[in-house]
């Protein structure tokens, strides 16, 4: 069953869904800005997590889109994702781009996290 975007979209909705695109952006972006930055940067786990947690944002954009059951635990496993990546990206604290992408999955986490007070 479908439900109709315009009635059921929360504003706890809307604001999970911006933060999971800004940070699937983000992510991305920053992978990017790893490859071309080589050396350290371009640690293997460090872009795995960052591939898994743009994923993850897509994944549970697309629960919300479509008013998945599971969307509630999808979004509480996009906030343990999202806070794993932030953690990883914090650790190059000299590179702002990496700081920025922690930033944008702290706030995603956070959206996400308030997704589970809403009744399933």
């Amino acid at each position: 069953m479908m439900m109709m975007m315009t009635e059921t979209m929360t504003t706890e909705m809307q604001n999970c869904m911006n933060a999971c695109m800004e940070c699937h952006k983000m992510c991305l972006e920053t992978m990017t800005h790893c490859m071309s930055q080589g050396g350290k940067q371009m640690n293997m786990s460090m872009m795995g997590m960052m591939r898994d947690c743009a994923e993850m944002c897509m994944m549970c954009m697309n629960m919300m889109m479509g008013g998945s059951e599971f969307m509630g635990r999808t979004c509480m496993l996009c906030a343990e994702m999202c806070d794993r990546c932030a953690t990883a990206c914090e650790q190059m604290s000299q590179d702002q781009k990496m700081m920025d992408c922690a930033a944008s999955c702290r706030r995603c986490a956070e959206a996400c996290r308030s997704m589970q007070m809403m009744p399933a």
